[in-house]
């Protein structure tokens, strides 16, 4: 036994500790600056060398992730975003229609876009034409966090977990769309079925409601070049092009531009994010060699991942514990030898995004929207968001694994 067999797996439970924690109590070290330390603790006690370590690191997952959030950017900042919100909220003269409109907004966009960036620019829009039209924000905050979550579901785009099992898998954006969009599309009617339910008095007089949105400064040459690029990135992902490869050149096409100064787009990349992922692949991949003996992966296997309905809730209860992109790599070793690994894949990402749902605390997106509205004077309680979480996760993960379980 040398040094690295018993340092890897201290290092691993640290590192998700103080990932599901959020800190390292005594130090100002947030998820971030865990997980690069855990993979710089990995490489010097030997775990891995710097070349395995570099080796390691999924870069598929983190190119896609930055030409996303580069795209995403262009969006954000051409004022995409806001004209589009401003459409949807302009038509909805009732309290349900804005309902269905916040959600089928939030859900769509974060079924191609990252939901958690999808979530930082809707959060404000409801709470400024909410406040405009006298309404209540918080059932309108809560449908565009755990819409985000629900429509993210059906695209390997749609959320960083996807993206990293989309790349782990090998499965093709068109198959992994066909499986999962049907479910993202259920969860979807459910948010807005559950949010009425739940905030009735919100819903129950008939109210005519006259929304007028002041639309911002906005970039109309910018913003048609960043949505006809967004169009291409669909085309291209459907048609099989490599996911990370069309989204490195449909970002960096972008930053041709005469109208916006690069460090407008810089400022809105979340750099840590990425600094997150490759700690966590360095991580992961140094315990899997110092722990995955073939009894490991046997007793692993002897709790029945291969079961449909034992995986979904293991992800589950995992992605609450620790978030869902440390459950995915937690999981990475233990897929691939099931005997359908494509529809355990496929689940993963299922459940793993619809738990995010379970919890105020469960998400990116949701504590997105929790502190923006927090900052806009509007906060979401724990509770308030739990009576609507509750159900649409237990809801939304059993149909999710059934449609799973018992499609061809």
């Amino acid at each position: 036994m040398n040094v690295a067999s018993v340092a890897a797996p201290v290092i691993l439970v640290l590192v998700y500790g103080g990932v599901a924690i959020g800190r390292i109590p005594g130090l100002r070290l947030d998820r971030t600056g865990i997980a690069f330390l855990g993979g710089a603790a990995m490489i010097a006690c030997g775990g891995l060398s710097l070349d395995e370590a570099f080796h390691a690191i999924d870069w598929d997952t983190i190119a896609l992730l930055l030409g996303m959030m580069i795209v995403v950017a262009h969006l954000k900042v051409s004022g995409a975003f806001r004209t589009l919100g401003a459409l949807a909220v302009e038509h909805a003269h009732a309290p349900l229609a804005l309902l269905i409109a916040t959600t089928l907004l939030a859900g769509l966009l974060s079924a191609f876009l990252v939901n958690d960036a999808i979530c930082l620019v809707m959060a404000p829009i409801v709470v400024g034409v909410t406040r405009a039209l006298h309404r209540d924000p918080l059932p309108y905050l809560v449908a565009t966090a755990t819409a985000s979550n629900c429509g993210s579901v059906a695209t390997i785009t749609g959320n960083p977990q996807n993206m990293v099992i989309g790349a782990l898998s090998g499965i093709p954006y068109p198959a992994f769309s066909a499986a999962l969009a049907p479910i993202a599309a259920f969860g979807l009617v459910l948010v807005v079925v559950v949010v009425r339910l739940v905030y009735r008095e919100e819903f129950a007089r008939r109210v005519t409601l006259e929304p007028h949105v002041v639309r911002d400064r906005s970039h109309p040459g910018q913003m048609l070049k960043a949505s006809l690029t967004c169009v291409a990135l669909a085309v291209a992902f459907f048609a099989g092009v490599r996911p990370a490869e069309a989204a490195i050149v449909g970002g960096a096409f972008l930053l041709l531009t005469r109208s916006l100064k690069p460090e407008r787009i810089y400022r809105e990349l979340d750099g840590p994010l990425l600094i997150l992922f490759a700690g966590l692949f360095v991580v992961v991949a140094g315990a899997e060699r110092a722990l995955l003996t073939p009894d490991a992966i046997a007793s692993v296997h002897a709790f029945g991942l291969a079961d449909p309905w034992r995986l979904s809730a293991l992800v589950a209860v995992l992605s609450n514990i620790v978030s869902n992109v440390p459950a995915v790599l937690a999981l990475r070793p233990f897929i691939p030898p099931l005997a359908d690994a494509h529809r355990a894949w496929l689940i993963v990402a299922m459940s793993s995004t619809l738990a995010g749902n379970f919890t105020l605390l469960g998400s990116v997106a949701n504590l997105i929207v929790a502190e923006q509205a927090r900052a806009a004077g509007t906060p979401i309680g724990f509770l308030a968001y739990f009576k609507v979480g509750l159900p649409l996760t237990l809801v939304t993960l059993a149909f999710g694994t059934a449609w799973l379980a018992w499609s061809p």
